[in-house]
């Protein structure tokens, strides 16, 4: 029983050590130098999107298309700035498309001075940010069009009502393009409206693309979240890593949104209706990550005019907002194996959040939620460890007398067992059955916006990075930068420690040994961790040593 309960501790806990290793934040792999545009990607379209025509519909923009018919090379480039409660954007008429977007209500870093953060994170050299078009795959490339608009900024208030921006022009091919976005003041979701209208004399074909651009952070700040282009594939959620070969990375199904996303913040398109469309995906020179959605292609005869609906977020990852779109895009906040225990955890603590307006606080509260929930286990597993503790000199004994002969070593200690009544199993089964919790806390702790630059007291004033009391001038070897004393990761090594002199000593002195030096190993892996799971491990021992006491003391 000692050495299977040993056994179960050690490994439960080295394969958090692996995880947090394997995971730790480091420079991103898709930051590297690739070579040219793979021209025969564009140009692949799957027999599986060949559609029949359209209906003709034969309906016609309204009246401020109709009277200003310029083409695109005769408009002058300018930018349009969007001005909200939550968000600044920088718009331009050539594509259109977005050359800047800063959230007002998270910052770079925990300064007084910082800035918004800013989640265009390239310029606009190897095309534009966000891209919605009718694209003929069968020219060699898109055509770069300067668009009419009806606005020179907008500037929302938090009682303002919709405001729409709309783009226009007529493209050489003769083709009526308007591009209406809308934008609200509580709210990062953008609505935006495509439209078409084939003016020339000849049948235009293409499909209707949306695409996304960005370039992934130099460097991991979170622990588990994803950098990269997801999708929700036939109700799948697919994290998609790159590959060398572009047949690769197609994509084909019924697909309800593409995102990229990074630590903490995503921008997505969401088709307002989702049709069986084609995902396609690259790594452009400098690194910056392309992911292109194509919808079946059309045919339009002269006059004839097609239209489509999309949303657009650009913002947090936060559950909230991405719920509130109603497209199911909050399932691109993924918990793994665990998300069926991690969403719940993490509404629980958002709520406790609600009414104390301190993360740290709200973790407290939640490990001892979890410790009421898991008290009859883990004091059942106290009171079996303590009952072993009583039969180890037998246990000792028996050792002794049947050292030579194991089988019936092994046979007269299940008989001891019977005969005091007492589970061999009973310290172990409990701890299993709350590692998936821990993981899933673990995942919350270490991935969610909620605790970026969230503070909790004193010298703790960023729940989701290490803690540092003193910022030391120089580096320390192991320890992640910048430098300083982990007071709270040595406070729980020392409740670690605590809680393993009061946990009955195994028979085996060697394994007595190892366990006592785990509290080490612990603080040593933790140093860093968030300090939200710091946090959460400190409680979660503080708690298990009050429980031991009471439960020694009542027994003696």
């Amino acid at each position: 029983m000692e050495k299977r309960t040993l056994l179960a501790f050690v490994l439960s806990f080295a394969v958090i050590i692996g995880w947090s290793l394997i995971f730790t934040p480091q420079q991103s792999e898709f930051n590297k130098q690739t070579g040219p545009f793979d021209k025969e990607l564009l140009h692949r379209q799957p027999e599986v999107f060949q559609s029949p025509d359209l209906p003709q519909q034969n309906k016609a923009f309204d009246e401020s298309l109709n009277t200003t018919r310029k083409t695109s090379s005769s408009i002058d480039q300018k930018d349009i700035i969007i001005d909200t409660p939550l968000y600044r954007a920088v718009f331009t008429n050539a594509g259109p498309t977005i050359r800047s977007f800063k959230l007002k209500k998270y910052f770079t870093n925990l300064s007084h001075d910082s800035e918004p953060i800013e989640l265009v994170k390239f310029e606009n050299d190897f095309g534009n940010l966000l891209t919605i078009d009718f694209h003929d795959y069968s020219k060699d490339q898109k055509e770069n069009l300067i668009y009419e608009t009806n606005q020179t900024n907008i500037n929302l208030q938090s009682d303002s009502p919709p405001k729409e921006l709309v783009f226009h022009t007529i493209s050489p091919r003769g083709l009526l393009i308007k591009k209406t976005f809308c934008f609200f003041p509580d709210r990062y979701q953008i609505d935006i409206k495509f439209e078409i209208t084939n003016q020339s004399d000849q049948t235009l074909k293409g499909s209707i693309i949306a695409q996304l651009k960005n370039l992934p952070p130099e460097e991991k700040h979170s622990y588990y979240s994803f950098i990269g282009f997801t999708l929700l594939l036939d109700n799948d959620l697919q994290e998609l890593k790159y590959k060398d070969d572009p047949a690769k990375n197609d994509h084909q199904g019924l697909i309800d949104w593409i995102a990229y996303e990074d630590d903490y913040f995503i921008s997505a398109i969401v088709p307002n209706v989702p049709v069986k469309s084609l995902f396609r995906g690259q790594i452009l020179p400098g690194g910056i990550l392309e992911g292109t959605y194509i919808q079946p292609s059309i045919s339009l005869d002269k006059s004839q005019h097609h239209s489509t609906d999309f949303i657009f977020y650009m913002g947090p990852r936060d559950l909230t907002y991405l719920k509130e779109i109603g497209k199911k895009l909050e399932r691109s906040i993924n918990f793994g194996w665990t998300d069926i225990i991690a969403r719940p955890l993490l509404y629980m603590l958002r709520f406790f959040n609600t009414y104390i307006n301190n993360y740290g606080i709200s973790i407290i509260l939640l490990t001892i939620l979890i410790k009421i929930f898991f008290w009859p286990l883990t004091h059942k597993s106290y009171q079996s460890m303590k009952e072993m503790q009583k039969l180890q000199p037998i246990m000792a004994k028996i050792r002794e007398k049947h050292k030579n002969d194991k089988q019936k070593m092994n046979a007269e200690i299940m008989g001891l067992y019977k005969t005091y009544k007492v589970n061999p199993m009973g310290g172990c089964l409990p701890m299993v059955v709350q590692i998936p919790v821990f993981f899933a806390l673990f995942r919350i702790l270490g991935s969610t916006i909620e605790l970026r630059h969230a503070s909790f007291m004193l010298w703790i004033n960023d729940l989701s990075a290490p803690d540092r009391l003193f910022n030391f001038p120089f580096e320390i070897p192991f320890m992640t930068s910048p430098s300083g004393i982990p007071i709270l990761t040595l406070l729980m090594g020392a409740s670690m420690f605590i809680q393993q002199k009061m946990t009955p000593a195994p028979g085996d002195p060697a394994q007595a040994k190892m366990m006592m030096f785990l509290p080490v190993i612990f603080t040593f892996m933790f140093i860093n961790f968030p300090s939200g799971l710091v946090l959460y491990w400190l409680i979660n021992n503080l708690l298990s040593i009050a429980q031991q006491y009471r439960i020694y003391k009542k027994s003696r």
